[in-house]
C-alpha cells in the first residue's frame, strides 16, 4: 500500500525504500515505547494505599509506634473525637484511625461500639477521596468454641453482619441483618496460619439468648462491637474490606464474658501487635485477587 501511494507521489525507487524502512522504523519504536509504559503501569497497580480502623488506643499504639506513624493533624472535623497517624510502609501509604475518646458521656474511655466506628469509618474513607484501596479493620473479638475458635486465635473474616439489628418485618429483615462480603483472603490466612469465618456485631460484651439464636443464623465464628458497622461505611464508599480478629474470651464457654474479656486482652493485643504487621507486610503490593 505504501509502494502505490509513493508512486503515485512519483517518488524514486530509492526514495520509496528509504521512508518504508523509516516509517517500519518508527512503528517499532512506538510499539516498543508502548510496551514498556504499560510494563510501568503494571507495576504500579496493586494495594498501595491502606486504611486500618482501630476501635482501642491500647491496640493501635503498639502498632503506630512499630510503623513510625505521625499523627495526622486536622484529619477529622474539629467536632470529632477520632485519631489518625499516617506514613510509609513497604510503598503503601498507611493510615491508622482510632475511634479516640468518650467526650459526650464525660467517661474518658474508648468509644466502642457501632456509631463511632460507622462515622471515623466513614469520614476516614470521604476525607481520602476514594484512594484507599483497602481498608482492614483490627481488633479482639469473643470466639465460639463450636466453630473452633481458642483463646488467642486470629481470624480473618469472611462477612459480617449484625445480630441485635432485630427489626421482625419481613422486608426490613435482611437491612437488619446487614450482612457484607469481606474480601476473599484465603491465601493469606494460609500465608500467616489465621483461621477464618463471619463476624457477628452487636452493641453489648455480653450475650443474651436472643442475641445467641441470631448469631447462629448468621453462622458466626467470631463477635465484635464495630465489623458490620464499619464494613457498611465501606460499602458505601465501594472501598473493599476485611477484619483481622483476635480471640480474647469464649462466648460459649463457662466463664462470665466480662471476666475472660478482661484476663485475656492483653494477651490477645499481643497478638495482634504479631499479626498484624504480617497481614500489612502480605497485602502491600498485591492484586485483591492474590489475597
Amino acid at each position: 500500500s505504501f509502494y502505490l501511494l509513493f508512486t503515485r507521489l512519483n517518488f524514486s525507487s530509492e526514495m520509496i525504500a528509504l521512508t518504508s524502512i523509516t516509517i517500519c522504523t518508527l512503528v517499532v519504536y512506538f510499539l516498543n515505547i508502548s510496551t514498556v509504559v504499560s510494563a510501568m503501569t503494571s507495576n504500579n497497580t496493586g494495594i498501595k494505599n491502606l486504611v486500618i480502623a482501630i476501635a482501642m488506643e491500647a491496640e493501635a499504639k503498639p502498632f503506630v509506634e512499630h510503623l513510625a506513624l505521625s499523627p495526622a493533624d486536622n484529619f477529622f472535623p474539629a467536632e470529632a473525637p477520632f485519631l489518625a497517624f499516617q506514613g510509609m510502609h513497604n510503598d503503601c501509604h498507611v493510615t491508622v484511625v482510632t475511634n479516640g475518646k468518650d467526650t459526650v458521656h464525660g467517661t474518658g474511655l474508648d468509644n466502642v461500639g457501632t456509631v463511632p466506628a460507622a462515622l471515623a469509618t466513614f469520614l476516614t474513607l470521604q476525607k481520602l477521596q476514594g484512594k484507599v484501596d483497602l481498608l482492614i479493620n483490627a481488633g479482639t473479638c469473643g470466639g465460639f468454641s463450636s466453630k473452633g475458635a481458642k483463646i488467642g486465635d486470629a481470624f480473618l473474616t469472611t462477612a459480617t453482619a449484625n445480630h441485635d439489628r432485630r427489626i421482625p418485618i419481613p422486608p426490613f429483615i435482611p437491612y437488619g441483618i446487614g450482612k457484607v462480603q469481606s474480601v476473599s483472603t484465603q491465601q493469606l490466612a494460609n500465608a500467616i496460619g489465621a483461621k477464618t469465618g463471619i463476624c457477628s456485631t452487636g452493641n453489648s460484651l455480653d450475650m443474651h439468648d436472643v442475641d445467641h439464636h441470631h448469631i447462629t443464623e448468621n453462622d458466626a465464628s467470631v463477635k465484635d462491637m464495630e465489623a458490620a458497622a464499619i464494613a457498611w461505611a465501606c460499602e458505601l464508599h465501594s472501598t473493599p474490606n476485611f477484619c483481622v480478629k483476635v480471640v480474647t474470651d469464649i462466648v460459649d464457654g463457662d466463664k462470665p464474658t466480662q471476666e475472660e474479656f478482661m484476663e485475656n486482652l492483653h494477651a490477645a493485643s499481643v497478638k495482634l501487635q504479631q499479626v498484624l504487621p504480617l497481614v500489612i507486610d502480605y497485602v502491600c503490593g498485591k492484586e485483591h485477587s492474590e489475597l
